[in-house]
């Protein structure tokens, strides 16, 4: 019995922000903000997004720098307003297939509490890819305070 092939396993990130979850789940559908912060980092935000923002739509963001490029790209499965998105995801430094992304989002008294699951991440990837889910929703909050509020209406 081989086991040098070790199975996929799921990364799981919880993060509460102060923000309501309107704004949080927008953040993820709003190419001005998503380029801010998804795979984005504070001093490097992405250099082209684009999202079409619906079930069976796709994203795209590029980060451009010293002529190389690094591309995230997938596609929504599930898009439930200010509660949940799932999309599958490829790219980056990851892995060559795509995985999947499962983000959940409850209201609390105060914000709301973020889950994200991104499974079927191969094992060597595991330990940078929750790194970099911890960054990225690190950049979250951090546009997300930085956000004024009376954009909310829009």
């Amino acid at each position: 019995m081989n086991h040098s092939k070790q199975r996929p396993t799921a990364i799981r990130l919880t993060r509460r922000f102060r923000a309501p979850p309107r704004r949080v789940f927008d953040a993820w559908l709003d190419p001005g903000l998503a380029g801010r912060w998804l795979f984005a980092t504070a001093s490097r935000p992405m250099t082209d997004v684009e999202i079409d923002a619906r079930v069976v739509g796709w994203f795209r963001l590029v980060d451009r720098r010293n002529g190389e490029s690094t591309e995230h790209h997938g596609r929504y499965v599930e898009i439930v307003p200010h509660r949940r998105l799932v999309f599958t995801l490829q790219g980056g430094s990851g892995p060559r297939e795509a995985t999947r992304v499962i983000v959940e989002i409850t209201p609390r008294k105060r914000g709301c509490e973020l889950r994200l699951r991104h499974e079927n991440v191969p094992p060597d990837r595991t330990h940078d890819t929750e790194a970099r889910w911890t960054g990225i929703l690190y950049g979250l909050g951090e546009t997300l305070a930085s956000r004024p509020k009376h954009m909310d209406s829009n």
